[in-house]
């Protein structure tokens, strides 16, 4: 027992530790946002929100955040339902070559964002579209799309093997056992993946950076600025960013977790007729 007690301590402080050095860095970059002083450095100024009003008064900063902001949409709803319809595929339909069809959906992640962006460039300048914001969507599609099929893959394989089935031989078609009880089954995993994908889109710099041309999004406008000056705006920048995705993150797992568990729990107690 003793020894148990042990490894659990053990594991809990490795678990703290590796927190500790992802975080660290990002608690000091919200610290130094709020500070006087032009230059990081200890001890610290005075208290000011002075970078951020230096933010609010920068017509590119905005511009930046809208682009980011239609970006992140559009790459939500699309990405999402490019995923699930992949996801439902996955889960409904058995047919050769399915491995592959697997691997290929799901590549996109796997690949380094600098042969991604690389690749995308080429592409859509042979196409004529790279350089403005439809390139920055179209390429954040594809990368975002296998984040949303896994999501919902794993909401789908938690489904009663029987309740589609079941349907059918209440006289439902395909179509209406798919809005009926597919989706709604699936919606917890459906709205977790439009912000888990939204977030991706948003903290993605890379690959926009090689496609967006005139239209920045933030993650890029950072990048610019680093290239140009050291600049304390950019401790404020990344605040926001960082607090905004971690937002959407923590919105995708509560949405997954707990309304997914209650969902089913309903779905369920309407099949066995309670």
């Amino acid at each position: 027992m003793n020894e148990n007690r042990w490894i659990n301590l053990t594991l809990y402080c490795y678990a703290f530790g590796i927190f500790a050095f992802i975080f660290t860095p990002i608690a000091a970059s919200f610290v130094f946002s709020f500070n006087a002083d032009r230059f990081p450095t200890l001890p610290l100024g005075d208290f000011s929100f002075q970078w951020y009003r230096d933010i609010i008064s920068d017509a590119d900063i905005w511009l930046a955040f809208g682009n980011s902001a239609k970006v992140g949409f559009t790459v939500a709803v699309v990405s999402t339902l490019l995923g699930f319809c992949a996801a439902y595929t996955d889960h409904r339909y058995r047919f050769f070559g399915k491995s592959v069809y697997l691997t290929l959906a799901l590549l996109p992640p796997t690949i380094p964002v600098v042969i991604m962006g690389l690749a995308m460039l080429a592409f859509l300048s042979r196409v004529s579209l790279s350089g403005n914001i439809q390139a920055v969507m179209i390429s954040h599609i594809v990368m975002c799309t296998p984040f949303a099929m896994a999501v919902i893959r794993m909401r789908l394989a938690l489904m009663p093997a029987d309740m589609e089935a079941a349907a059918w031989n209440l006289g439902a078609s395909q179509w209406q056992a798919l809005w009926h009880v597919i989706l709604p089954f699936s919606l917890p995993s459906i709205a977790a993946a439009l912000f888990v994908t939204m977030a991706v889109s948003f903290d993605e710099y890379a690959v926009a950076w090689f496609v967006s041309g005139l239209d920045p999004t933030v993650p890029v406008s950072i990048l610019t600025t680093l290239q140009g000056r050291v600049s304390p705006t950019i401790n404020a920048i990344g605040s926001i960013v960082f607090t905004v995705t971690i937002i959407l993150v923590v919105l995708a797992q509560i949405l997954l977790v707990r309304r997914g568990k209650n969902r089913t729990q309903k779905i369920l107690a309407a099949a066995k007729g309670e």
